[in-house]
C-alpha cells in the first residue's frame, strides 16, 4: 500500500468550537443535518476504544511465543493460563488472564504497513490509504449513526476522546466538524481533572455564575431583539453550555464520586482513571469513547518500559471489563483494544536500540469484548515466531465492519460526502481491498 501523501490534522473539539459551530445543538453540537436512517436495533449501544498509541507488542501481550527463544520473547518465557481452557497470555497480565471469558483475542490482524500515520489511518478508518479521500474513523462513523443525527439527546458530545486526539489524521475525515470528537485534555488522575471548557482548576462555581451574570450585564443588544430566532438559538446554546459546566452533566468526569476501593482497583494512573471515566460516560449514554493510551512506541529499552506499562494496562483494562460486566453494561458496550500495528518479533539488541522493538504491521493482535461479541475465543494464528499470519487473516475493515453490524449500523449505508460521491460505511472488494470476512465466529 502506498503511504498517503497528505493527512489533514484537526485538534480536539473545544467548548468554543461547540458554541461557534452550533445553531441549537445538544452539547452545543447540533446544527442542520438530515437524520441518519441506516440504523436498526443492534446488540451494542456504545464503544469504548482503548487505542494503544504507538503499537504494542503482540508477543508481549496476547500472542506469546515462549518457544521462539530469548531473541524473540525476551524475559517473557512463561505465559500464563487464563480462566478459559487452552488460552494463554503474557505472564505480565495476570488480572486480564482472569477475565479471558469476557473477551476474544484476534491474533491475525494484518495490513502490512509499518508507518505510524498510515497504519493508524488504516486501522481506525477501516480503509486503505492513497485513495484521494480522508475517510472518517470509527468514532466519527458511530457518531453519525448513533449521535445527534439519530436522536442522541445528551449534553455530553456523542464522541469523546480521553485526553487528546492522535494528531495523525482528521478523525472525522471528509464528514467534517460535526463528527469531530471532543478531546477533554487534562490529566484524569489529577486531584482536579481539568476538562477543556467544562472543569477549570481554581475557578469556583460561584465565580462561574458571576462571569455569566457579567456577560448578561454587558450584552444588551439581545434584550432589544426579543423574538429574534437567531438570538433565541444562541440563548438555548448558552443554557446547555452552562448546564454542562454547572449542572450534573459535567460531573461524569469527576471520579471522586466513585467508591475509593473501585478507584484503587482501576489503578491510580491516568490510564486507570480514563477507563473509569469511560465507563461513566457510556453509563450516561455516550455512544463512543476513545482512550488514547500512549507510550507503546518502544524502539529503545522496550522491556524496561514494559515493567511499568504492562501492569498499569493489566489493572485498568481488566477492571473495566469486570466493572462493566457487574453493572450489566458489557453486553451493550463493545470494548476494543489495540494499536496501529504490533512490534517486531525479533528484539533489536544492537545499538542504538539496546533491546527495543520496531514497528510491525505484518501481523498483530487486537482484543474485542462485549456488545454481542462472545468472549473466551481466539481468532486466527501467527507462526512460531509471530512473524506472519498462518490462519484466518483479519483486516481492519473486517473488524470495523463487524463492530458496525453489532451496533446496528448498515455497512452499505451512504456517508455524507462534500462532493456528493457515493461512499459507503464499509469497503468491499470492488473498492480494491482484500476481504477476510466478518467475525461471525464470535458474533452472537
Amino acid at each position: 500500500m502506498k503511504i498517503q501523501s497528505q493527512l489533514k490534522v484537526w485538534g480536539g473539539l473545544t467548548r468554543r468550537d461547540m458554541l461557534r459551530y452550533s445553531a441549537a445543538g445538544i452539547g452545543g453540537l447540533a446544527f442542520g443535518a438530515s437524520q441518519a436512517s441506516a440504523i436498526k436495533p443492534g446488540k451494542a449501544k456504545a464503544v469504548i476504544q482503548i487505542w494503544m498509541w504507538g503499537g504494542p507488542s503482540h508477543l508481549d501481550t496476547f500472542d506469546p511465543k515462549p518457544s521462539a527463544g530469548a531473541d524473540y520473547c525476551g524475559p517473557y518465557t512463561a505465559p500464563i493460563s487464563t480462566n478459559v481452557d487452552g488460552i494463554q497470555i503474557c505472564q505480565a497480565l495476570p488480572l486480564l488472564a482472569q477475565q479471558a471469558d469476557k473477551y476474544s483475542i484476534i491474533r491475525s490482524m494484518t495490513h502490512g504497513v509499518n508507518g505510524h500515520e498510515t497504519a493508524s489511518y488504516i486501522t481506525q478508518t477501516g480503509r486503505p490509504s492513497g485513495t484521494g479521500d480522508v475517510f472518517p474513523c470509527a468514532g466519527a462513523v458511530v457518531s453519525r449513526f448513533k449521535g445527534i443525527d439519530a436522536g442522541y439527546k445528551g449534553l455530553i458530545p456523542p464522541y469523546i476522546v480521553l485526553t487528546k486526539p492522535q494528531g495523525r489524521f482528521s478523525e472525522s475525515g471528509f464528514m467534517g466538524l460535526r463528527y469531530k470528537p471532543f478531546a477533554t485534555g487534562g490529566k484524569p488522575n489529577a486531584p482536579v481533572f481539568t476538562v477543556e471548557g467544562i472543569i477549570q482548576q481554581g475557578i469556583t462555581e460561584a465565580r462561574q455564575r458571576d462571569r455569566r451574570q457579567l456577560l448578561h450585564n454587558l450584552e444588551t443588544y439581545a434584550g432589544k431583539m426579543k423574538g429574534n430566532a437567531s438570538f433565541e438559538k444562541m440563548d438555548r446554546c448558552e443554557e446547555q453550555a452552562y448546564e454542562l459546566i454547572l449542572g450534573d452533566a459535567g460531573k461524569v468526569f469527576d471520579v471522586k464520586e466513585e467508591d475509593p476501593k473501585l478507584r484503587e482497583r482501576y489503578g491510580k494512573s491516568d490510564f486507570g482513571a480514563s477507563c473509569l471515566i469511560a465507563r461513566r460516560l457510556v453509563e450516561q449514554g455516550v455512544p463512543y469513547v476513545t482512550i488514547n493510551y500512549g507510550g507503546w512506541d518502544t524502539h529503545k529499552k522496550h522491556f524496561d518500559i514494559m515493567k511499568t506499562k504492562l501492569p498499569e494496562m493489566d489493572r485498568g483494562f481488566s477492571t473495566l471489563l469486570e466493572d462493566l460486566a457487574s453493572r450489566g453494561l458489557l453486553e451493550s458496550t463493545i470494548v476494543w483494544w489495540g494499536g496501529e500495528f504490533g512490534r517486531g518479533p525479533k528484539i533489536q539488541k544492537e545499538a542504538p536500540w539496546n533491546g527495543g522493538r520496531g514497528h510491525y504491521g505484518e501481523c498483530f493482535s487486537h482484543v474485542i469484548a462485549g456488545g454481542g461479541f462472545q468472549g473466551g475465543q481466539v481468532i486466527g494464528a501467527t507462526n512460531e515466531k509471530g512473524m506472519e499470519v498462518v490462519d484466518r487473516p483479519v483486516y481492519p475493515w473486517d473488524l470495523l465492519g463487524s463492530m458496525y453490524e453489532q451496533l446496528g449500523i448498515d455497512t452499505t449505508a451512504q456517508l455524507p460526502h462534500p462532493q456528493g460521491l457515493d461512499v459507503r460505511v464499509s469497503p468491499t472488494e470492488a473498492d480494491g481491498v482484500t476481504i477476510g470476512g466478518r467475525l461471525r465466529e464470535i458474533m452472537s
